[in-house]
């Protein structure tokens, strides 16, 4: 929930160049909601040569801290009145904490502190472990200093361009760093039985999907663990490759999420905030409702599919608002929908679930459940907006099934003809295109419980 804003209000956001695209704001803002924390987070777009200023414009302004992105991790360290250790030695900084002793900021590393837990949090260990990371190019160093700072045994790297990998080894100096080239893998495999293996390259990076820097499933064998600092898509080759062959893996949207937690306890340390796991990992289900494009997850189908059912189950499993748009539109007009149709007409009514999509997509609604209307996707316009909202599952259902299931009901205006079934068959004909039209994802629910549909909904969307 959004904080009041006021002259109380704190503001800190993110500076880079480009920066529109940043997933920052759904951090921080969740975080300041579910905190009670009256601070607001927004994102500033420094131009070239700009730096310096936005810097100093910062701090005079007031705000109390910034993250930094691309491409100014590296020189904003000379407008900083202490960069930390850690930062300095990888020579970045992406998160500044506002200092009034100072008369400015101080500069951290959460990119890496934020990796470190995310590792952690998946149970894995560096202390000794063995360490495979694929590419030499801007993540690489720092996570190879990671990895010697928490102990690991040997960390190789492995480049098609060597000189890259031994020029990071050299900048690491530590016997532990190991230079390759990425096409003599097979030698490395001939050494390590078992590696946990990081990919830093944008092999993968949509839309190029369907590539990984090594595609040898041998290689994966060896990997009993595997990161993609890659986020979109979330599931990359690389975690595919290697979750089948045994590996445990995840996405670097950990990295993204954990980097924006520590800065936000840097930032409020002065009142103990502490983000605890089970507030990141619902943040965390938000991040991949995002990348996913199903910031809602919305459920179309025909009357008897389930729609409510299923839809309440997933607002339960997955901690979400639930949305039944019929029922919001009676809540609204204080009517019934059948004495809506009775008093103004269907087109009426068909206008009134065209404003709730719009109110939806233009006030940016999101981390809900949204049940549908049977009769909602019919209208164009309404199809158009359902896309811009989220990620639309029909739940597709046999004429047969329906009448089975809704038999009984009397309050059904269809069900009361002389042949309700026949009614059901020829509407659900005439209406499967266009909620085929309309899906991102088809789930045939005639042989599934309810909770079955829920489960493959939640494999289907990768959550």
């Amino acid at each position: 929930m959004p904080n009041y804003t006021d002259g109380n209000t704190y503001v800190c956001g993110i500076i880079g160049n480009p920066v529109r695209h940043t997933m920052s704001p759904l951090i921080h803002n969740t975080l300041a909601g579910d905190t009670g924390i009256n601070l607001v987070y927004v994102p500033f777009e420094v131009r070239a040569g700009g730096l310096k200023a936005a810097v100093r414009g910062a701090y005079e302004l007031g705000i109390k801290g910034m993250n930094v992105t691309v491409p100014y991790k590296s020189d904003v360290i000379g407008y900083l009145k202490y960069v930390d250790p850690l930062a300095e030695r990888i020579g970045a900084v992406n998160t500044l904490v506002r200092d009034e002793a100072l008369g400015g900021f101080r500069g951290y590393n959460t990119d890496m502190t934020g990796l470190f837990r995310a590792i952690e949090e998946e149970g894995i260990k560096l202390e000794n472990e063995v360490v495979v990371i694929l590419g030499a190019g801007g993540v690489a160093r720092p996570t190879a200093h990671l990895c010697i700072s928490k102990g690991a045994a040997k960390v190789y790297i492995l480049n098609r361009t060597p000189e890259k990998a031994e020029a990071i080894a050299a900048d690491v100096g530590d016997i532990r760093v190991i230079p390759m080239d990425i096409r003599d893998y097979s030698k490395l495999l001939a050494i390590e039985k078992s590696f946990f293996a990081i990919q830093c390259t944008s092999v993968g990076l949509f839309p190029d999907v369907n590539s990984a820097v090594i595609e040898d499933g041998e290689f994966y064998r060896h990997v009993h663990a595997a990161l993609d600092v890659v986020y979109k898509p979330v599931e990359t080759k690389f975690l595919k490759m290697a979750a089948s062959a045994g590996a445990k893996v995840f996405s670097g949207l950990k990295m993204l999420l954990y980097q924006g937690v520590d800065a936000f306890e840097f930032w409020n340390a002065d009142d103990g905030v502490s983000i605890d796991k089970d507030e990141a990992d619902k943040i965390y289900r938000s991040l991949m409702l995002e990348v996913t494009g199903a910031r809602n997850i919305i459920l179309e189908g025909f009357m008897g599919s389930g729609k409510t059912t299923v839809s309440e189950i997933l607002s339960e499993r997955l901690d979400m608002e639930l949305l039944d748009t019929d029922s919001a539109i009676e809540t609204s007009d204080g009517r019934s929908i059948s004495e809506i149709f009775e008093e103004d007409g269907e087109e009426s009514f068909r206008d009134m679930e065209t404003e709730l999509l719009e109110t939806i997509t233009e006030d940016h609604w999101r981390d809900m459940v949204i049940s549908l209307g049977g009769g909602l996707p019919l209208r164009e316009k309404n199809r158009e907006l359902l896309k811009k909202a989220g990620k639309v599952v029909f739940l597709k259902v046999s004429p047969e099934i329906v009448y089975e299931r809704l038999k009984g009901d009397d309050t059904r205006p269809l069900l009361k003809t002389s042949d309700p079934e026949e009614s059901i068959r020829t509407l659900l004909e005439a209406r499967s295109d266009i909620y085929d039209a309309a899906a991102d994802i088809v789930i045939d629910t005639d042989n599934l419980t309810p909770e079955e549909i829920a489960d493959e909904i939640i494999k289907a969307l990768g959550i």
